[in-house]
């Protein structure tokens, strides 16, 4: 993997460089990874902790990377000769890939010294957060798109290599079958997709011989283009007889693909065509700017779509490109003691939950679908042979009591003292776990409009510690 540690913000640095200063390096602190309200779902899906934890792993600096810092003339040479023998010696416990989280619920518990835990805020932000939206955007894609299944197909619009590689990588955990960006299938083991472009077609003298050029190259699986001229009047027409020679000749073709045009008209002529023509088993492929809004259109026209290629509005997450994912400080351990650490803010959505925490997932016992989470603080149980009140973090007044239910807690150990200890999952395990924790949840949390609120609470010792911290800010601030 490549030697990531400069990418950072320099004031990252530059902080490690005071806290080196007061003498503070070796504190351990304890850092949030969460992201506020989202605009587009209630919801997202965990990913990019396999990249998180390799960054983590080869954390160092060359010697070159100092010599850039030297020449910056922020930093003492005594500090410079301390970043030789620097690497991650902390501890992580994280939310599995395709986790279905909430806003608030940190994704990533880092607790190092604090020049580490420092240093690595950038990189993990830039890691999770844009692996969690673009596996949060091909969830709600493939969920739209069902039962037709989804391809990631944007390799060409994302915002760059890293994009384009991880990007898909997320697309697979959140549900979508595969790619067609060959180095992201390499790297993960996933079969690469895809067929001909137009210019396959306008190369050759005809369609015909463009679609029979292709048929003879592949016999076995034959996906044919058919808009480079007219879609119905010669496109479909010419892929029929091409299917006709292939099964004359013992292949069985796939089908054709509409990459413009009003999709669900001409899905539904081309359907009919082909039917006609005795080919019912081939399947029908679009694409073009598709996203879920755009699904849930041609699922209400009853298009015959039987697959979909999701580029730009998916690897970009179009409507909303950004999560608004964040690292804050939660805990300083302070000669052997433990110190609760919170922002305030006059901002209700910017006031962080303080100390070290954990979440638990509440399900019912029969059902086995979530009820509510917990944020709560380490070391805190939940007893489940008992009723538990549910209470909204800020509305104190909104109840709920909770019966016949099991609480887990959701995190794993990904790092413990420098060293790895998450299992390496491929990609299609991912994507299967993020369709169990899917399936944990009732159909009105997982609908794309207006969905129900899921219930997020704070255990009673979180929301009265966070309460006494600010009483005490205040009673500081009117002094």
């Amino acid at each position: 993997m490549r030697n990531l540690t400069l990418l950072t913000d320099f004031y990252e640095l530059t902080m490690m460089y005071g806290y080196f200063r007061q003498g503070k390096t070796d504190e351990i602190a304890t850092f949030d990874l969460f992201f506020r309200p989202f605009e587009e779902s209630n919801f997202c899906i965990a990913a990019g902790l396999e990249q998180a934890v390799e960054y983590l792993e080869n954390l160092h600096f060359d010697c070159e990377d100092i010599d850039y810092l030297r020449s910056t003339g922020a930093f003492g040479e005594d500090f410079l000769q301390t970043l030789r023998d620097f690497r991650f010696t902390g501890s992580v416990r994280a939310i599995p890939e395709g986790t279905v989280v909430f806003p608030y619920e940190p994704l990533l518990i880092v607790t190092a010294p604090i020049s580490q835990a420092q240093l690595i805020e950038a990189a993990l932000l830039n890691i999770i957060n844009h692996q969690t939206l673009i596996a949060t955007k091909a969830r709600r894609v493939c969920y739209a798109a069902s039962p037709a299944s989804v391809l990631e197909f944007g390799l060409r619009r994302a915002q760059g290599p890293d994009a384009a590689i991880y990007g898909a990588r997320a697309a697979v955990i959140g549900g979508c079958s595969s790619t067609s960006n060959v180095l992201c299938a390499e790297m993960f083991g996933l079969p690469p997709k895809g067929t001909h472009a137009h210019s396959w077609v306008m190369s050759f003298p005809t369609e015909y011989d463009a679609f029979k050029a292709y048929a003879d190259t592949y016999p076995d699986n034959c996906l044919l283009l058919v808009d480079t001229y007219d879609t119905l009047g010669s496109g479909v027409p010419n892929a029929i007889k091409i299917f006709d020679y292939l099964k004359a000749k013992g292949y069985k073709p796939i089908g054709i693909r509409l990459d413009s045009g009003d999709l669900a008209y001409l899905s539904k002529q081309a359907r009919r065509m082909m039917d006609e023509a005795g080919h019912s088993d081939c399947k029908i492929f679009a694409s073009s700017d598709i996203d879920e809004y755009v699904l849930e259109s041609l699922k209400q026209q009853q298009a015959a779509i039987d697959i979909y290629g999701v580029g730009t509005k998916l690897i970009t997450s179009n409507n909303t490109p950004s999560l608004g994912g964040v690292y804050k400080l939660s805990n300083l351990n302070v000669d052997g003691t433990d110190v609760p650490k919170m922002k305030i803010s006059d901002n209700p959505i910017k006031v962080t939950n303080p100390g070290i925490k954990t979440v638990y997932r509440l399900f019912g016992r029969d059902t086995h679908k979530a009820i509510a989470d917990v944020i709560a603080l380490q070391g805190e149980t939940i007893d489940d042979t008992q009723p538990l009140v549910i209470t909204h973090p800020l509305e104190r007044w909104k109840t709920k009591e909770v019966t016949d239910f099991y609480a887990v807690d959701l995190y794993v150990d990904a790092m413990k003292d420098g060293v790895r200890t998450l299992a390496h999952k491929d990609v299609y395990q991912l994507q299967r776990d993020c369709a169990a924790s899917l399936d944990g949840f009732w159909e009105e949390y997982k609908r794309l409009s207006n969905p129900h609120d899921y219930k997020v609470d704070l255990s009673d010792r979180l929301y009265e510690l966070k309460d006494n911290l600010i009483k005490e800010e205040r009673k500081t601030v009117a002094k």
